[in-house]
């Protein structure tokens, strides 16, 4: 792994002193931290005025009750919360996560890697994220229509479309966000499209913003290949998850020659040898709302492993698109082995840092979270646009944008790691890319 450069260590002994057992946001602040040695050396004055120090430090951290009442008369009790990272670049923009895992160190490290992913965008906006230990797994419309009033009756104080844009995350889809805008709408008494992404086609959302994540992410590694003179033509493919991001990462796939032989849920994976049924994965997962292990009751010649490793299924591209640390040092070894050339992050932070290290000590191209699937913010970012001016564009023209800001994100963290004398090295490219532009908006407003 990467050493810290002696200049930016006492930051971070200081963000593990201050943030003590918040394992995933340490993660991601060390491997931001790992990348700037480079930058310090050739601009010292990015070491001036705890200007890193404040980057690691959110604005503003929002923890609050949730009470609401199940179908049984029963008080329930979860925790929401939102951490306002970063605004240099824009209003605070990132999605909700409801999730049993939710916790405060979760959502920092979400809303970190969000203030660089957002950057490496070019579009103006700033990072943050929030969510709820609530699960919406096996609850009632009703039930979550309930839970999500009460978590923005206390949010709505909090948000505005010049402050603070929150999308959907894990658990958080175009239901919960139907949800969550007619209270804030009935709170507010405003009909303020542009304060929540991801919304309905009906009242004000984004064609293309369902496919977003998945398909920039693909369009992020087929440019990658592209600088070997290769594509995803004739691949083998491996994704992670079947949620919205893996369900578009294989339509995209496909859609470029590639094909996509496993995907998987929380409870293992599903093999096809010809070829993942993706109107079959759609069916089961967006309608049915049920377990990817029903795939193999319904097509013949594919199998069901349950638990053990995805990454066991031999691959060319693997797209890691589920949940954060879900590819371990093991199974990049493994996935080494049998001959991956390529790894896409559709998820945030899917990698440990042992994978990562494998990685690019192997040659395998390996695109970063923050860069790869940026696609699905900058398509909100988008739909804040066709808000704030009344408008609604065609799914041609939204996919087109999405494909020029994808190109624009890959080819910007190319030429950041050439710059930098580590060519091919997208990890060191993106942070230092992202870093850039919110540390030279930081400075322009003095410490603030």
């Amino acid at each position: 792994m990467t050493k810290i450069d002696e200049k930016l260590q006492p930051i971070l002994d200081d963000v593990l002193r201050r943030n003590a057992g918040e394992t995933e946001f340490l993660q991601a602040v060390q491997e931001v931290l790992e990348s700037l040695g480079r930058v310090i050396a050739k601009h010292p004055e990015y070491a001036d005025h705890a200007l890193i120090e404040r980057i690691c430090e959110p604005e503003r951290q929002i923890i609050f009750r949730v009470p609401w009442v199940d179908d049984a008369g029963q008080v329930q009790i979860n925790r929401g919360f939102r951490v306002q990272f970063n605004s240099a670049l824009g209003p605070y923009k990132g999605g909700l996560r409801f999730h049993p895992s939710v916790n405060v160190g979760i959502i920092k490290f979400l809303g970190f890697e969000q203030i660089f992913k957002n950057a490496l965008t070019g579009l103006p906006i700033g990072g943050g994220k929030g969510g709820s230990d609530f699960n919406p797994r096996g609850r009632s419309d009703g039930e979550i229509m309930r839970f999500c009033q009460s978590f923005m009756t206390e949010l709505y104080r909090h948000l505005g479309e010049y402050t603070d844009v929150p999308a959907g995350d894990i658990g958080v889809g175009a239901r919960e966000i139907g949800f969550l805008f007619g209270q804030y709408k009935r709170l507010t008494n405003r009909y303020e499209a542009g304060v929540l992404t991801g919304k309905g086609l009906v009242y004000g959302g984004s064609r293309a913003r369902r496919e977003a994540t998945g398909y920039g992410a693909v369009y992020f590694v087929n440019r990658m290949l592209a600088t070997r003179g290769e594509g995803f033509d004739g691949k083998r493919a491996v994704v992670s998850g079947s949620g919205n991001v893996a369900i578009y990462t294989i339509e995209k796939i496909r859609e470029f020659g590639g094909k996509v032989i496993a995907c998987s849920d929380s409870n293992g994976y599903i093999v096809d040898e010809a070829g993942i049924d993706l109107e079959l994965v759609k069916e089961i997962k967006e309608i049915r709302r049920g377990r990817i292990s029903e795939y193999v009751d319904l097509k013949s010649g594919s199998h069901y492993v349950e638990k053990g490793s995805i990454w066991d299924v031999p691959c060319d591209v693997a797209m890691p698109s589920a949940t954060q640390n879900e590819l371990t040092g093991k199974d990049a070894g493994t996935l080494i082995r049998n001959g991956v050339t390529a790894v896409g992050e559709g998820a945030n932070m899917p990698s440990t840092p042992e994978a990562v290290r494998l990685f690019q000590e192997a040659g395998v191209m390996f695109a970063p979270g923050k860069a790869a699937n940026a696609g699905g913010v900058a398509t909100s970012a988008l739909e804040m646009q066709q808000n704030a001016s009344r408008d609604s564009w065609t799914f041609e023209q939204t996919e087109e944008r999405l494909a020029a800001i994808m190109h624009d994100i890959h080819d910007r963290c190319a030429a950041t790691a050439e710059e930098y004398g580590v060519p091919g090295d997208y990890v060191l490219g993106a942070n230092v890319a992202g870093f850039v532009r919110v540390a030279e908006a930081m400075q322009a407003m003095g410490v603030i």
